[in-house]
């Protein structure tokens, strides 16, 4: 919100909430009564066609957030090297209000209009001409000098300050402005589409043609990567003139006071407000696709390596819906979320695409601590693919390829996420060494030290007896708990007799004692319906367990708050909350700061409490404080 928000700054749906497109549903739902109950020769199809265009729109811009998201963790031609943080996200969530504001209003103009208007022909050349003529002179010039107005101290705090709170742009931070803005700014682009309308040479290629371009310059124009390639500008010189670069309006949001025009620069030449290094920028922002690139990546210090869970996950990626990755994942969805339901044909037909002809790991996320940098790649496989036995060996390729780019690329952790790392899997890790002998110079972390530690810290001070359940024995974590709490002297409990003997080896024997074999347990399918009231449930696992019972407390996955120094952070880790990290990322992270010389996979572990207290001497904070 602007620093002194004005009249009119305020959506007039925003008590609605996600709810907001409902105030489009009698028009859509008119649009197509109409259509369908008309004959063929009186079809309206200008009316029909509103409501798909405005989902048209909505496509675009989305392809837009991904892509751009995608490019800039890849750090391919970024201009702005710089963070976003949760609030940047908050603020932009409302991009999608211009398209039900421009919905509104073409159902409304539809209605009122003559029918001699509203039939237009698919094309017209003459109507088409002169929208682009229309758009160069009267918008380009209009909008140059509005622009002007709006960085006026007086409109510049009570707009125009909201726009510009973003200084990394993202596509949709192009439409991110008050409403009484977006009034204006539809006023400047319906010139081009009204006069055509007057002069009767309109047609539905001239509306939705210059539409689709204002939406596609915006978000070119504030996508933070550069792309336009500079022979374009040799061969035709005038086009500077013409078309703008995504560096060019970028200098604008670090700058504020140059590079006032619209999409064509024309105008800031004219009037002397052209920033002197738009050339510069252009053409350093360009250059990092080459060679710089190569240099941008080997410099990658730490790749954390995840997968995607279920098939709606990828919506909750980085390069998803960027106010869906800023969330907790919940795997239940909510009425405010009813377009992911509407969506799963395509999600599920989309995840079969994913996992069947994607064959490699992408690029999700990027991150900086101090001057460590960090990435995230994901393994596109879902979870029920890494429980089927047949499927292990495929998986294992990849994350083995994995592996070795990090490597080539002069990674010096990768840490594996999820069920990247299991016993049945890949012998936590082991394999990809042994597969290796002596070739990698990465260090692979499986992060089960700190994992463990933080499930030995999250118990409160007065615990005296713990019930451990699961595939004990098959799990590091688990054994690395149990070890560590029977040398507490805290009671560890197990109902399975196997696992009470193999536990029994691995645990010192002057604490063997307090590993203690229960049957009040063992004919209950699950424990939590056994549990007295206040219990408190803590996962070592990477999956969280359902939660069953209300008068019970429910730990997270073993995670820690991440330091202030952690920069770049605007997506929530599958489940977990904003500004938290899993044990098993954070452990990459650990290893590469202390610069430890060993891989944690396989059987090898960290001393749990050396990795405790490296993690909170770097900042990292306990999740659950001990009471």
């Amino acid at each position: 919100m602007a620093s002194k928000p004005g009249i009119l700054t305020e959506w007039p749906w925003k008590p609605l909430g996600s709810y907001k497109h409902v105030v489009l549903a009698p028009w859509a739902m008119h649009s197509i009564y109409c259509f369908i109950g008309s004959r063929k020769s009186e079809r309206d199809y200008a009316y029909f066609l509103i409501f798909p265009f405005l989902l048209l729109r909505m496509l675009h811009d989305q392809i837009w957030i991904s892509l751009s998201r995608y490019r800039t963790a890849k750090r391919n031609n970024r201009i702005v090297d710089k963070a976003i943080e949760f609030d940047q996200v908050d603020r932009e969530r409302n991009w999608d209000d211009q398209i039900v504001f421009n919905g509104l209003i073409f159902y409304i103009v539809r209605m009122l209009i003559p029918p001699s208007y509203s039939n237009l022909r698919f094309w017209r050349s003459d109507g088409v001409i002169l929208t682009i003529l229309v758009h160069m002179g009267p918008v380009e010039f209009l909008y140059y000098w509005f622009h002007r107005a709006l960085h006026h101290h007086y409109l510049y705090s009570r707009y125009h300050s909201h726009h510009h709170s973003s200084v990394v742009t993202e596509p949709i931070t192009s439409v991110i402005h008050p409403f009484a803005e977006h009034i204006v700014y539809f006023l400047l682009f319906a010139i081009p589409l009204v006069t055509t309308m007057v002069l009767k040479n309109a047609s539905i290629a001239s509306f939705v043609g210059y539409i689709i371009y204002v939406d596609f310059m915006n978000n070119m124009g504030h996508c933070n990567f550069e792309f336009i390639p500079m022979w374009l500008f040799t061969v035709f010189p005038p086009l500077k003139f013409l078309m703008y670069t995504p560096s060019y309006h970028s200098l604008h949001h670090t700058q504020f006071r140059t590079n006032y025009s619209l999409f064509m620069p024309i105008y800031d030449y004219i009037y002397g407000t052209i920033d002197r290094s738009s050339d510069s920028v252009y053409e350093k922002s360009l250059k990092r696709s080459g060679e710089e690139e190569e240099e941008s990546a080997d410099d990658v210090d730490v790749v954390h390596l995840t997968h995607l869970t279920t098939p709606e996950s990828i919506y909750h990626l980085r390069i998803g819906f960027a106010s869906l990755a800023s969330k907790p994942h919940r795997y239940t969805y909510t009425l405010s979320q009813w377009y992911l339901q509407l969506l799963w044909p395509f999600t599920a037909s989309c995840s079969v695409l994913v996992s069947w002809i994607y064959g490699r790991t992408f690029v999700s996320e990027s991150n900086t601590l101090d001057k460590l940098k960090l990435q995230t790649w994901v393994v596109p496989r879902y979870i029920v693919q890494y429980n089927l036995p047949w499927r292990r060996e495929a998986i294992n390729s990849l994350i083995e390829e994995a592996i070795l780019e990090a490597d080539a690329k002069g990674v010096k952790v990768i840490s594996l996420g999820l069920l990247n790392q299991g016993e049945e899997l890949n012998r936590n890790g082991e394999i990809y060494l042994e597969r290796q002998p002596n070739k990698l110079k990465i260090k692979v972390v499986d992060g089960s030290s700190l994992a463990a530690a933080v499930v030995v810290n999250s118990l409160p001070k007065t615990t005296a007896h713990v019930l451990l359940r699961g595939t004990v024995t098959a799990n590091k974590v688990a054994n690395a708990v149990a070890s560590s709490l029977c040398q507490m002297g805290i009671k560890v409990a197990t109902i399975c007799k196997d696992d009470y003997e193999k536990l029994k080896l691995r645990i010192p024997v002057e604490a063997q004692h307090n590993l203690v074999l229960s049957t009040s347990y063992a004919a209950h399918k699950t424990e939590q319906a056994r549990a007295p009231k206040g219990t408190i449930f803590i996962p070592y696992t990477q999956i969280p367990p359902r939660k069953l019972r209300k008068d019970c407390f429910y730990h997270s996955t073993p995670a820690m708050i991440i330091p202030p120094s952690l920069s770049n952070m605007h997506s929530c880790e599958n489940w977990l909350g904003r500004r938290v990290m899993s044990a098993w990322r954070i452990a990459g992270i650990i290893h590469a700061l202390e610069g430890w010389d060993l891989n944690e996979c396989g059987q090898t572990m960290c001393d749990i409490h050396q990795v405790w207290h490296a993690s909170l001497r770097h900042g990292f904070r306990p999740l659950f404080p001990v009471a």
